[in-house]
């Protein structure tokens, strides 16, 4: 699956805290991250030191750019973000775990002080995420463990550049440089939808405008065929979504070997519409490449993070790309109570149309 941006506090270091599952998740993440902190180098020194691969410098040098570009024509809160960089040793920075009851779509939610509730747990060690997914595999929950490419501490710390970023290619690393820039701007606790979604158009729209400052248009056209591929896979995924959910709410009607039959059959049927639909892309589609198995909790994640894209596109061209009046609007919106939201967001999708 397309790999993720995660949204991630560590304010738990002054949280109080109970039970040895909680300290023991907690203290993995707060180790982690300040694990994560001592070894990040200013990227000013990593660009002049002689040992430095060329290429890493051509990419740091290049990163440094788009900050510049990113306070400067996006008016995001750069500050010192990105102002170090990290070497991991691998493309990834955590894993995310998704569970999902076996007869359902609503994710497990996992409640954390200040940021609230939200869909998925992170980990810094690989080995951990496993040992909670067995936990919940022993309760028939299907679940998905997905890696993350960069997470945002929401301007509490200011995050490194790391190889999670370097392992793009240049238009994907600025296009991530702009999506976690942008979740610093605004979070609602526990609407994954709405924050990731706000973040990803932001990165369009920068990456757009970046592209053409760089005289590299075309560039852009690759990022909306991705994106169109995700909304031609986000349609395929809501069709069988709402036949997984009438087959659901009659589960106290049939017998659970019948409704295992049936889930199995539908998520057959979408793995193979997947297949034909990836078949006609040039990289490779959400999903990754075909074959797939799917599950409700991949089902659940992908619906989340791609569903009002089109809607913050529409307020920001309507807004001229004043991306200061657009902070603004999406404050306000952020504001009013979550069906409200829902239906503006409708209607500005409806209105969206895409212009090459």
């Amino acid at each position: 699956m397309r790999q993720l941006s995660q949204i991630y506090l560590l304010l738990l270091l002054v949280t109080p805290l109970s039970g040895c599952t909680t300290i023991g998740y907690y203290g993995q993440s707060i180790g982690g991250h300040v694990s994560l902190m001592m070894k990040a180098r200013p990227i000013h020194q990593v660009i002049t030191a002689p040992e430095t691969d060329p290429e890493l410098r051509r990419q740091l040098e290049l990163a440094a750019q788009a900050r510049a570009f990113a306070a400067q024509e996006l008016a995001l809160p750069v500050d010192d973000v990105f102002s170090e960089y990290v070497a991991l040793g691998r493309p990834w920075v955590v894993v995310n775990l998704v569970a999902v009851p076996e007869f359902s779509l609503t994710p497990h939610q996992w409640c954390y002080p200040f940021v609230g509730c939200q869909s998925y747990r992170g980990y810094f060690r690989l080995a951990d995420a496993r040992q909670e997914q067995t936990a919940f595999h022993e309760r028939d929950y299907d679940t998905f463990i997905g890696a993350v490419t960069a997470y945002s501490t929401l301007g509490w710390f200011d995050d490194p550049l790391h190889t999670g970023f370097t392992s793009l290619a240049d238009d994907r690393m600025v296009a991530l440089m702009f999506h976690e820039l942008a979740h610093r701007v605004l979070y609602i606790n526990g609407d994954t939808a709405f924050n990731e979604s706000f973040a990803t158009a932001v990165e369009l729209e920068g990456l757009r405008l970046w592209l053409q400052q760089q005289g590299a248009p075309e560039g852009f056209e690759r990022a909306l065929a991705r994106l169109q591929h995700r909304q031609q896979t986000l349609a395929l995924v809501d069709a069988t979504s709402e036949q997984l959910q009438q087959l659901y709410a009659s589960q106290n009607q049939m017998d659970k070997s019948m409704l295992r039959a049936h889930k199995a059959q539908l998520l057959d049927e979408l793995a193979r519409n997947y297949a034909n639909l990836a078949g006609q892309y040039e990289e490779p589609g959400p999903f990754g490449p075909p074959p797939v198995q799917l599950n409700n909790a991949q089902l659940a994640l992908f619906r989340q993070y791609n569903q009002h894209v089109p809607a913050f596109r529409q307020m920001l061209k309507e807004l001229n790309y004043r991306f200061h009046d657009f902070y603004r609007a999406v404050e306000e919106l952020s504001r009013q109570p979550a069906d409200s939201r829902s239906a503006q967001l409708k209607l500005l999708s409806e209105r969206f149309v895409e212009n090459l």
